[in-house]
């Protein structure tokens, strides 16, 4: 199946059915199908055609859905930029792509064509007539759909190429484990450059159901998200546990009943304290499910939350393979860990992507750089990143672990554990995010700490904070909460009477 197919075939089933719906209006399954269509056209007018690469530059409305679903009904693969993202890394991101043309609102284009002369432009919101014949091309399913730029390590984004089938292997999965149906209401609360949206959009459309677009300036607004859960009816809900967490803290959530239409919270991205998954169960008897996968391999695990996972002092499972794929930890030492064991979360099957663009085509398995801890029934924990992992005072910390332990603390919302200074003088330092009318204390904290884990994970240092910072993407901004912690001081050597 190719992505934009879903949408073909539910107008053809149900063309008056609400389709999307967003701050500037909704279409309808016939009328997100005739924009489509007509802006398809108007691409291939401007010389779009199979395997070019669009830049769809705008904010989330159902314009944008459209404008979407009309490069891939060229056989082109779309380039989704958030409107915020400065022109600059636009124009970035099509040079590198080597984009045919670019979809944006017509206050953009000026600024647009500036930096890239000669970019073939489109304007999102014009009004185009209804195309002389359908455009539908005959795509290949292993053809590139989309591309999702990410954070790169060395500082330069990199693109991630994901096919039709990469796509359609994780939707399908998604839409028989949730038993989605046309009376669905589907949340979309990712921006449409983040791959939880990848859920949100054709999982909805391969059902036939809806997707009610949440704007990005109501991203992290817990009062507004409140009231569009219960307003709009949303019946499956699916975003980063930050979001969640805030609706319960500051949005009063948890004073309201539960909406009977909510029927599935699905969360992703980062752990979830675990005492926020009681709070969100005792609340709700919406099903709750923790989806786990990288960009590279969308969603590749799950675990559906049951009631002996709520006895637990750390977060839930991030489950067993999903989507067809498979998975295994692998030990330093290359052997595949057991159970009890950690490792490296390899994965393999269909939703691993093609690779990242102008480099080599992706073959073999996906190492995530995540590491996980075994358990039974080919259940998976995770850990923490490999790449977090440091060294203090000779030790390996995953400061994910140290995170999990102060979550658990009543009085903590969150915490994120950092290190500070380099070498003997590293030291972990961590943020707490109190919960409301909570006043954690440092030696309580440290006490909860100590009978949980060996004295050398325990924070150097604790700090309350009001709020945590947050990326693009919602997860927690590390560089940021690193950049206000002062280097270490030097080491004081301990009077001669007290060495050992």
């Amino acid at each position: 199946m190719t992505l934009h197919r879903y949408v073909i075939d539910a107008a053809a089933a149900a063309p008056r059915h609400l389709a999307v719906a967003g701050p500037s209006g909704s279409y309808t399954y016939g009328e997100l199908d005739d924009r489509a269509g007509a802006l398809a056209a108007r691409l291939r007018d401007l010389g779009v055609d199979q395997g070019d690469r669009v830049v769809v530059w705008a904010e989330k409305s159902p314009e944008t859905v459209a404008a979407m679903q009309a490069v891939l009904r060229l056989g082109a693969a779309y380039v989704p930029a958030d409107r915020n993202v400065p022109t600059q890394r636009v124009a970035a991101m099509a040079r590198d792509c080597g984009a045919r043309a670019v979809v944006t609102d017509a206050d953009s284009i000026p600024q647009l064509t500036a930096d890239l002369p000669g970019i073939r432009t489109q304007d999102l919101h014009e009004e185009i007539g209804p195309p002389a014949a359908p455009v539908d091309e005959d795509v290949d399913s292993d053809a590139l759909a989309y591309i999702l730029y990410t954070s790169g390590s060395t500082g330069t984004p990199k693109g991630v190429c994901v096919s039709h089938r990469n796509a359609a292997a994780f939707v399908e999965w998604a839409v028989r484990e949730l038993g989605a149906t046309p009376a669905d209401r589907f949340a979309n609360h990712a921006p449409l450059t983040f791959d939880l949206s990848v859920l949100d959009l054709y999982a909805a459309f391969a059902s036939g159901a809806s997707v009610h677009l949440i704007p990005g300036e109501l991203a992290y607004a817990p009062l507004q998200l409140v009231d569009f859960l219960h307003q709009e009816r949303i019946s499956v809900w699916y975003s980063v546990p930050s979001a969640l967490a805030l609706m319960m803290r500051a949005g009063g959530m948890l004073d309201r009943p539960a909406p009977e239409h909510l029927r599935a919270v699905l969360f992703a991205g980062e752990p979830f304290a675990i005492d926020h998954v009681r709070q969100l169960a005792g609340w709700t008897p919406a099903q709750l499910l923790n989806l786990y996968g990288p960009t590279e391999t969308n969603v590749c695990t799950f675990h559906r939350v049951a009631p002996e996972d709520l006895r637990r002092d750390r977060p839930v499972p991030i489950g067993a393979a999903c989507s067809g794929d498979r998975v295994w930890a692998e030990r330093p030492d290359g052997a595949v860990a057991g159970v009890g064991e950690e490792g490296e979360l390899l994965v393999d099957g269909p939703t691993v992507m093609l690779g990242y663009w102008g480099q080599p085509e992706h073959r073999g398995p996906y190492r995530t750089g995540d590491v996980v801890r075994v358990l039974a029934d080919g259940v998976f924990e995770y850990v923490g990143r490999r790449d977090h992992m440091v060294k203090v005072r000779g030790h390996r910390v995953e400061p994910g672990e140290v995170e999990a332990v102060l979550s658990a603390h009543p009085d903590v919302a969150e915490a994120v554990v950092t290190v500070a200074g380099h070498g003997m003088e590293a030291r972990l330092v961590a943020f707490v995010l109190p919960r409301a009318g909570r006043e954690p204390g440092v030696l309580d904290l440290k006490r909860h700490s100590a009978e949980r884990l060996p004295r050398y994970m325990v924070a150097d240092e604790l700090h309350t904070v009001a709020h945590l910072p947050r990326t693009r993407n919602g997860k927690v901004d590390r560089a940021a909460l690193a950049a206000r912690v002062a280097p270490a001081s030097p080491p004081v050597e301990p009077p001669a009477s007290v060495r050992g």
